[in-house]
């Protein structure tokens, strides 16, 4: 499995839904603006732009997300 830390910022509250049947399992689904910098070749000047990912984070993770993001 790979595994990727990422340091950003929410664009919005995380939407928690769960799943139906005898267990219901939470399903929190948030986007993740991440600061990407770099230095322009043709100007040489130093720029900053955001990436936006979609995360998805399932069961006891989803829950976390749920109360505390």
């Amino acid at each position: 499995m790979n595994k990727a830390t990422l340091i950003g910022r929410l664009t919005r509250d995380p939407d928690v839904r769960y799943s139906q049947g005898e267990n219901p399992l939470a399903i929190a689904r948030y986007t993740l603006a991440v600061d990407r910098r770099f230095r322009n070749k043709n100007s040489g000047d130093n720029e900053q732009t955001a990436d936006f990912i979609s995360c998805v984070a399932f069961g006891r993770h989803g829950e976390f997300a749920e109360k505390y993001l």
